[in-house]
């Protein structure tokens, strides 16, 4: 009689499982627009669409990813930022500049992922739940990174990585500052830092992997507005309790969507990666950070309340928002999501009240 319980125990388990997958496999290929409203913007100044797309790990295959990015133009956005890791494959670099052909063709600026350069290698899943990522290392087959960055610039969109650009978009000046991939220490903060100009709109902050160095360096220079990828919004996460881990230093309650960051107007930018001289793009690996409490507070699609961003604020802070994509793709390897559907999100920039 035990093993009868057991055994039918054992079945409903698997069968849940299963079902689970299954549900999870599908909810991989739900792709969403997110939008939200975020009040970064002089007073009197028309409002801007920003179109974010982060994380499609495109493969030749996946025609119905393609044609789904591949429509995204037809929100016709102001400007479009990406904020890395487009392919999954050797070959998947004439599919990715297809796929955003149109998306190309509006203004448009970038940063680069770790899987821009190299493609993902099959991992035992369960590592990925360890808080150190199972300390692995980033190294994969070396992926045609020159002919996509080729493919971008050709079609005019501005290389952000660790770079500084400006760009006049209906009439207003966005400055841009941003950094190669953190996640692969890539990030060189120091050569591109310095205060925010007061002439600009809004400065604007992009890097692929939302690390905590980053998005302080930045904020506490002024951008106003950050934007990254890299976390997948956890991909799988629990409901009511939200996202398992963030593959980076980032809070989980900012895996993602958009939300505030502070840090002390008067903190330097310092930190592992912040320093030294730019690397040539080929080559490069690094461990993830450890995960730590953050200082951000979650905002909803409105764009929250607050005191104006990128600005001082009480305590002698700085502010700025944070978006951060879940992304529209996996990797080949895990082609799936759970209570986190993939995404590209359109922020609609408005004046900020004060």
């Amino acid at each position: 009689m035990r093993a009868t319980i057991l055994a039918r125990g054992a079945l409903a388990a698997v069968t849940v499982g299963a079902a689970g997958l299954g549900y999870a496999a599908l909810e991989a290929q739900a792709f969403t627009l997110r939008r939200f409203t975020v009040p970064v913007l002089p007073p009197g100044s028309p409002r801007l669409t920003v179109l974010h797309v982060s994380d499609i790990h495109l493969l030749p295959r996946q025609h119905r990813k393609a044609a789904w990015v591949h429509a995204l133009a037809d929100l016709e956005p102001d400007l479009v930022i990406s904020t890395g890791d487009n392919i999954a494959g050797p070959g998947a670099v004439p599919a990715a500049l297809a796929a955003q052909a149109p998306l190309l063709a509006r203004p448009g600026v970038f940063v680069l992922g770790s899987n821009d350069y190299f493609g993902p290698k099959p991992k035992n899943p369960a590592r990925y739940l360890l808080r150190h990522g199972g300390r692995r290392r980033i190294k994969g087959l070396r992926l045609p990174t020159d002919d996509l960055v080729k493919g971008f610039l050709d079609a005019g969109w501005v290389d952000l990585g660790n770079a500084r650009a400006t760009l006049t978009v209906r009439g207003l000046r966005l400055d841009f500052v941003g950094v190669d991939d953190p996640h692969l220490k890539r990030d060189r903060y120091r050569t591109v830092a310095g205060p925010a100009d007061p002439a600009a709109a809004l400065t604007i902050g992009v890097a692929h992997a939302p690390y905590r160095r980053v998005l302080d360096a930045m904020t506490a220079d002024g951008a106003r507005l950050l934007l990254a990828g890299h976390t997948h919004g956890g991909q799988l996460c629990l409901p009511g309790y939200g996202t398992l881990v963030t593959n980076c230093d980032l809070p989980r309650r900012q895996a993602r969507g958009l939300s505030r960051w502070a840090v002390p107007a008067t903190q330097a930018p310092d930190g592992p990666g912040s320093s030294g001289a730019p690397t040539d793009r080929p080559g490069g690996s690094g461990d993830p950070a450890d995960e730590a409490a953050g200082r951000g507070q979650s905002a909803d699609e409105t764009g929250g309340s607050g005191p104006p961003t990128g600005t001082r604020v009480p305590g002698g802070s700085r502010e700025a928002w944070l978006h951060v994509s879940a992304g529209i793709g996996t990797s080949p390897y895990t082609p799936v999501r759970f209570a986190c559907r993939p995404e590209a999100s359109l922020l609609t920039l408005v004046p900020r009240t004060a």
